[in-house]
């Protein structure tokens, strides 16, 4: 009788044992979706004191030759939205002559893939066409209403428990980023702006994207830590970044198309947004998927996608600041790159002529969209070959035959400023564009000579007679100064 009244206490404690590692068990082995649901302490903390989230969605170009920024964006909108994000925080910038530009072959649609989903309906249309400018851009992320020039008025009206995420894709150059309305944005206003948002006590964290060429030299030794800011970009400071789903290149477009419809960065991101369980998924393992996928398999068509400032961020998880579409709840996530990688991609400093070249080539001989092609193809040729010989005879003028090439091409080691005195920058840019036209997105190329120009110490004179010398005139056209005004 012992034995058994033994043996039945022995099965249930051994009941009550398994019951109970049962619901430690349920507690602790949990799905991926259900992260947030096992995160103790001060994670769990962190993860349920998310404030508002904020998104800035910039398209820094305009023209139909730059569809791919302007889709980049709509799809950047898509994934905010899926996500979770209100209208009422999410800010877009865009100038909007893209969904029905005639070259458009589907009116009123934009997409940013070949399988050729709508990503523009929808999208708030914040700050449009001339609204689109550097002014406008800074207000918003200070949350400075007063300084808006027209559009929404939408600006980042944050609080210290608030996340901003900050999107911008477009040309760019050593120390410089395009709009399409002059002047250009340069890293020292960005960088004093974030400084200045900072210090503001306005947000609890902010993540940057940005794509462009030349995009690490934006950060590179500018941004410093302790800000709570962590910044990706699209190459380093001395490379460009590359268009893709563009004619005649692997993924193609559907073929009435004549552009690229992405940028291998920002698709890389994206695409990678779309198919993952963002409550799972960190900013460090979006960083490595969009890094291997953008360097193209290391092939002479990618770039090295960089990271600044405040690094340690990256281990947060991405619906901290872009949410997370219910729809992929279940989905684990994956380390290995499953993603479609291009076998060719386009120099996002290229894409215009790519644009001009396959439109003339499909247009029908004799035809106006034939000629107007060809002229817009010369147009583009001609103003680049004009600032290249422009820009070589100055540094010649300046340091001499030999020297002068060498002084121009310079790159600072990694970790230092492109330019010691930004106003210097500004003003020998302006003092080339009075004399010798516009830059435009082409010429952003040249910065860092202009740059290597202010750190050897010449001064604005030598630097206005060596323009004149080297331009006689300011070539007429698109691109002159006179239509876009002044990059500084």
């Amino acid at each position: 009788m012992i034995q058994y009244i033994v043996g039945v206490s022995l099965l249930l404690v051994s009941l009550i044992i398994t019951v109970e590692s049962r619901e430690l068990a349920d507690d602790v082995l949990k799905l991926p979706s259900q992260v947030s649901q096992f995160i103790h302490g001060d994670e769990k903390k962190d993860v349920d004191s998310v404030g508002t989230r904020w998104a800035v969605l910039i398209a820094g170009s305009s023209g139909y030759w730059n569809y791919r920024h302007q889709a980049d964006v709509c799809h950047a909108y898509q994934i905010m939205k899926k996500g979770g994000l209100k209208d009422e925080n999410i800010i877009i910038f865009m100038y909007d002559d893209i969904a029905f530009n005639e070259e458009n072959p589907r009116q009123g649609v934009i997409i940013n893939n070949p399988r050729g989903e709508d990503v523009y309906a929808g999208v708030p249309k914040d700050y449009t066409g001339d609204q689109v400018t550097v002014g406008n851009f800074l207000a918003v992320l200070l949350g400075n209403k007063t300084a808006l020039t027209g559009g929404s008025g939408k600006v980042v009206d944050s609080g210290p428990d608030d996340r901003i995420f900050v999107y911008y894709t477009d040309h760019g150059g050593p120390g410089v980023l395009g709009m399409p309305n002059n002047p250009y944005l340069y890293a020292d206003d960005l960088i004093d702006t974030l400084k200045q948002k900072h210090a503001s006590g306005t947000y609890k964290s902010l993540v940057f994207y940005l794509e462009a060429c030349e995009s690490g030299s934006i950060f590179e030794g500018l941004l410093p830590k302790g800000l709570n800011i962590y910044a990706t970009t699209a190459s380093n400071a001395e490379e460009s970044s590359w268009g893709t789903y563009c004619p005649g290149e692997y993924p193609s477009p559907p073929p009435e198309y004549e552009t690229c419809l992405g940028d291998l960065y920002s698709i890389a991101w994206m695409e990678d947004s779309d198919i993952h369980n963002l409550q799972t998924e960190t900013l460090k393992q979006q960083y490595h998927l969009v890094k291997d996928r953008t360097i193209n398999q290391n092939t002479a068509y990618g770039s090295h996608v960089m990271q600044y400032g405040d690094t340690d961020l990256n281990k947060e998880q991405l619906f901290l600041y872009i949410g997370s579409n219910p729809a992929n709840d279940n989905f684990s996530f994956i380390e290995e790159n499953r993603l479609p990688s291009s076998s060719r991609a386009v120099n996002q400093r290229d894409a215009d002529l790519l644009h001009f070249w396959h439109k003339f080539k499909k247009a029908p001989e004799g035809s106006s969209r034939k000629v107007d092609a060809q002229k817009q193809f010369v147009d583009v040729m001609t103003h680049r070959l004009h600032i290249d010989q422009s820009v070589k005879l100055v540094g010649k003028l300046l340091f001499g035959i030999e020297k002068g090439p060498e002084v121009l091409k310079v790159v600072r080691p990694a970790g230092q400023p492109l330019v010691d005195n930004w106003d210097c920058l500004k003003t020998m840019v302006r003092a080339f564009e009075t004399h010798c036209g516009s830059l435009s997105q082409y010429g952003m190329k040249h910065m860092r000579s202009i740059a290597n120009i202010c750190n050897a110490g010449v001064d604005k004179g030598q630097m206005a007679e060596a323009s004149a010398q080297a331009c006689t005139r300011i070539p007429p056209g698109s691109w002159s100064s006179i239509n876009q005004g002044f990059s500084a």
